[in-house]
């Protein structure tokens, strides 16, 4: 009885998002997909017109309705440039959760989401399972990158996948709980999965920067996923499940911010926890809306809460030449564009460039670059080109499923690029600074100006 009142509630909040639309069709203008396929069903208007008559197709053709709606990248560009204010990303969402809670989840995503997913412990052990393993299932192609691809047939088809890291961020560092230092500020920083099972060393140039500035850093040892492939599959039991168990870990009261250094972690916790999250409590409600509010991504938190460090004592050396893409769930959903820049353009060891259309969709999508792979690489090889258009050695962005998916794009491309995140180019500049500052302040006995 709940699940159908559930989704009646996602019905009638359906019906009024869509009558706002006016079918002008500014969205074909910068619908990624759209330009690829220019069928009029891949664009944001074709999607919301089939959506107005869902009540009835529901019934008679559910698996047609589904099948158009989760072609999609989820990347936000028909929201941010609606004139109408339509906040198309929202709705997609509450369509999925309608369909999946008709149709029901497919036999592998119960698997996935509810049979692993749900459980973090479970979900971990198969990660470091396949770690352990994945040398004798794929071969090296690109050492500057770390790419590999499969050595025989596989679902994986011609990717070039980055490998799982032989130890996992949560195991590098189980657990933290230390007192604001001479920030004055508690931090708790909610690694993501990425982060934790394929980049690491993300998550220890996180620490590195908050230990520079002497935050109080709390780590807890049983993270779960924020839940966003669920919400994307529509599959809002597993999602709020794992809400509900992020929430217990965190007491508002006891911290001054969350921070996570992963675009679409920040962003399913700050907009789309808010906005479909159930848990079943006022109080937890209450509780998540405090802890949201206190949520931001790492590049913003240092410029915004902290403040960038110059030294004057450090020798620039601009042998790096790096460019940045803005992941969309970074720029388009929380307008966070400058703040990575500020924080790469602080190590005066890298030449910035700005690449073309910085903010263009990479493609990646998540579960849209396992079900459209083809399509989603069409749409990768337009950001690879643009990245080697600005003969850039270093490419940095500030989400690690960008990361994921312009490495297979650089690495299919044959081309020696480093992939990082703003956060580690800053990092590498804070140590340089510390070990400059320490000498100057041995040869001078005074500090230097920051």
């Amino acid at each position: 009885m709940n699940r159908i009142k559930e989704l009646a509630t996602l019905m009638r909040e359906l019906d009024d998002s869509l009558a706002v639309c006016m079918r002008c069709g500014m969205c074909q203008s910068v619908c990624p997909l759209f330009s690829e396929t220019g069928l009029e069903s891949d664009v944001a208007r074709g999607k919301l017109a089939l959506l107005d008559g869902l009540m009835k197709k529901l019934f008679t053709h559910p698996e047609e309705v589904n099948k158009r709606l989760n072609k999609c990248l989820l990347c936000g560009s028909c929201t941010a440039n609606c004139p109408s204010g339509v906040n198309v990303t929202d709705i997609f969402l509450k369509a999925r959760a309608i369909l999946t809670g008709f149709m029901g989840l497919s036999p592998a995503k119960k698997i996935i989401l509810r049979g692993m997913l749900a459980h973090p412990k479970l979900f971990d052990r198969a990660m470091e399972w396949g770690a352990g393993f994945q040398k004798f299932f794929t071969k090296p192609v690109n050492d500057m990158l770390g790419t590999s691809c499969t050595r025989f047939a596989s679902p994986l088809g011609d990717r070039h996948i980055k490998s799982l890291a032989p130890t996992p961020f949560h195991k590098i560092v189980p657990e933290i709980n230390t007192a604001p230092g001479a920030a004055g500020i508690k931090v708790a920083f909610f690694t993501g999965c990425l982060v934790d099972k394929i980049f690491p060393q993300i998550g220890k140039a996180v620490l590195d920067v908050l230990d520079h500035y002497g935050a109080g850093v709390q780590i807890t040892g049983d993270e779960a996923c924020c839940g966003i492939p669920a919400l994307s599959s529509g599959d809002t039991v597993t999602f709020n499940k794992l809400v509900c168990h992020n929430l217990a870990l965190y007491d508002p009261d006891e911290i001054d911010y969350l921070v996570t250094a992963c675009a679409t972690c920040t962003s399913t916790i700050k907009k789309f926890w808010p906005l479909m999250a159930d848990t079943g409590s006022p109080a937890l409600q209450k509780k998540m809306e405090r802890l949201t509010e206190k949520t931001l991504d790492i590049n913003q938190f240092v410029v915004s809460k902290l403040g960038l460090k110059h030294a004057d004592t450090v020798e620039p050396d601009q042998t790096h030449t790096v460019t940045y893409h803005d992941p969309c769930h970074l720029k388009k959903s929380l307008g966070v564009s400058a703040e990575p820049r500020q924080l790469i353009q602080a190590n005066p060891d890298y030449r910035f460039v700005e690449m073309s259309e910085s903010d263009r969709c990479c493609g990646m999508g998540g579960s849209f670059n396992l079900f459209y792979y083809g399509l989603s690489s069409a749409i990768g090889q337009r950001k690879r080109d643009d990245i080697a258009a600005t003969k850039a050695s270093v490419l940095t962005t500030g989400c690690p499923a960008c990361m994921l998916q312009i490495s297979d794009m650089l690495s299919k491309a044959g081309d020696s690029v480093m992939v990082r995140h703003p956060i580690e180019i800053y990092a590498e500049f804070l140590k340089k600074y510390d070990t400059d500052t320490k000498t100057h302040k041995t040869k001078t006995g005074c500090r230097p100006g920051i």
